[in-house]
């Protein structure tokens, strides 16, 4: 049969000989080599030819099935049911929570995937059961896998991943596989990934703006210990770090309460959105001067931040979607750390 010529398998290839069908199947549909309604080679004709278990072939087939590009007819076989303008990248994205900042990565991924990508947004709220069962219902149908790992353990403090979900996405193909955000754990050095290094991250920031910060007497961190979406650990060791190498007073609190003692020196670090709205409410209500006897940063970015002219220290959230998509189109390789700013502007 012709389109046996087509299909390319590589023995010294790392990658998987039955995604090795898949993508010589998928490649000549979009070049118009493989037709429309055509009728594939049957799997025993594909293992005999290219000396493969007929399983390796079978699961060829079963993810083709599954993304909806061939389908099977009872005792005739295999027939294409996509043309090359469905053959779309179909792209998996797993997002821990739906912020302000989350849904602006996915959106930049978005407009530089472009419109020959289908991508299906999952959010699992940071639980390890709901990540797992999306894995688990998708698995095997997608072209790639693009994961914010921040997870929440039993005592509501933050993880990047847990055993059940390495082993889970241990089973994705590293060429599938685009880790963003947060990578933490066996990954580090053998998969693709676009992140920020929270410890770092916030200790040259607070650098940056360290000639503003040295007129505060004393560094306040809001740091929610028991969030909903728990926030890394690695925020607070990089905080504390810089605080005691400056000999900077400093002081953690686990939320904003109401009637907060503020004293003039004082200088707020917030990362939650209700504890930045709580103090700039009673700093107005105490006719306190924000940015003089009082300063605040927030964490992350945001439109409203900027019209309100609050100080932040913040990834470039846009070019880390922008930059997972370059490397999806491109299939690149390799970790890229996306900048992380400090931001000045009225309130310190």
């Amino acid at each position: 049969m012709e389109i046996l010529s087509y299909i390319e398998i590589n023995k010294n290839s790392r990658l998987p000989m039955y995604q090795q069908i898949v993508d010589s199947i998928i490649k000549n549909i979009s070049n118009g080599n493989i037709k429309l309604n055509q009728r594939l080679p049957s799997i025993n004709m594909i293992s005999e030819d290219f000396y493969l278990s007929r399983d390796t072939v079978e699961k060829a087939y079963n993810v083709l099935k599954e993304r909806n590009i061939i389908q099977s007819i009872h005792r005739r076989g295999y027939y294409v049911v996509k043309n090359e303008t469905n053959c779309k990248l179909n792209i998996l994205f797993l997002v821990n929570k739906l912020s302000t900042y989350k849904m602006q990565i996915y959106n930049s991924f978005m407009d530089r995937i472009g419109l020959n990508s289908k991508i299906d947004l999952v959010v699992y709220h940071c639980d390890e059961f709901l990540f797992l069962n999306a894995l688990k219902n998708n698995k095997m149908a997608y072209d790639y896998y693009v994961v914010m790992p921040h997870f929440k353990n039993e005592n509501m403090q933050h993880t990047s991943f847990t055993n059940e979900v390495l082993e889970a996405m241990s089973a994705i193909p590293k060429n599938k596989l685009l880790i963003l955000d947060n990578i933490r754990g066996p990954f580090e050095d053998d998969v693709r990934a676009v992140y920020q290094d929270f410890d770092k991250d916030i200790y040259e920031a607070l650098d940056k703006g360290k000639s503003k910060i040295s007129k505060y007497k004393k560094l306040v961190l809001i740091y929610p210990e028991k969030s909903i979406y728990p926030y890394p650990k690695r925020i607070l060791r990089g905080f504390r770090r810089f605080c005691l190498e400056n000999d900077i007073d400093f002081e953690i609190l686990n939320e904003v309460c109401d009637e907060m003692v503020f004293k003039k020196g004082d200088l707020f670090i917030t990362i939650e959105e209700a504890d930045l709205v709580n103090i700039i409410t009673q700093i107005r209500e105490q006719e306190l001067s924000l940015g003089e006897s009082i300063g605040v940063i927030s964490y992350n970015d945001t439109p409203l931040k900027d019209l309100l002219g609050i100080t932040v220290m913040s990834t470039d959230f846009k070019v880390m979607g922008e930059t997972a998509a370059k490397m999806i189109l491109n299939n690149d390789m390799g970790r890229i750390k996306v900048p992380f700013n400090f931001i000045d502007r009225k309130s310190i």
